[in-house]
């Protein structure tokens, strides 16, 4: 089977981090948001979110938002975001098992990559890739098409596996397998999430 894994509250205890620093500029910029925001943008990535934020009121330009949100990121993607219970060890299980394993991430490769490499992670998968890489959010089905045939298949072969409901009700639409699993960062999304998914799991160790 191939696996396709989100990065940010699936492989890594980052969401925090994320919705913290996108939070932080939104309000360091007095830019009004939704009380839902962190569910709204996750999927988004770093461009997607910028462009969402142009429509909240933002005056700076993406190419600006962009560099302040690499800005108050790249410290703890570099330094300090842990990988969340259990992932190095299903990950080798998966390996040893023969599975193909992927990533789809809104994170870009500026966060992506030395966060992944430092925590030992990057060399277990076969493709990491950034939305950045596909032109696409994963708020798009046509990511989750593209990303198949890149792997030499079709979406009905893979797997993708996502703490975010907006992510995963997608990939389902787009024809995958399309997993949900916990972080305490959509804790109240849960009950919609167990109602999307094909499958829900609480830890990593489940898969």
């Amino acid at each position: 089977m191939k696996f396709i894994f989100d990065m940010d509250g699936t492989l890594i205890d980052s969401m925090d981090a994320f919705g913290g620093a996108m939070i932080r500029f939104l309000e360091d910029n007095n830019i009004e948001y939704p009380s839902d925001i962190v569910k709204i943008i996750t999927p988004l990535g770093f461009k997607g979110s910028a462009e969402y934020f142009l429509t909240l009121g933002s005056k700076k330009s993406i190419p600006e938002m962009l560099t302040d949100f690499t800005a108050y990121m790249i410290e703890p993607y570099t330094k300090t975001i842990p990988e969340k219970e259990g992932v190095t060890e299903t990950l080798l299980r998966l390996k040893k098992e023969g599975h193909s394993l992927n990533v789809l991430t809104a994170s870009p490769h500026v966060t992506l990559d030395p966060c992944l490499k430092r925590l030992g992670l990057y060399d277990l998968f076969e493709n990491v890739w950034s939305c950045d890489d596909f032109s696409m959010t994963k708020s798009e089905p046509e990511i989750y098409v593209e990303a198949a045939k890149r792997l030499g298949t079709t979406v009905s072969e893979c797997i993708f596996i996502d703490d975010n409901v907006n992510a995963v009700k997608t990939a389902k639409k787009a024809g995958m397998h399309a997993w949900g699993i916990y972080d305490k960062s959509s804790d109240s999304y849960v009950d919609e999430m167990k109602e999307v998914s094909e499958r829900y799991i609480y830890a990593f160790s489940e898969i």
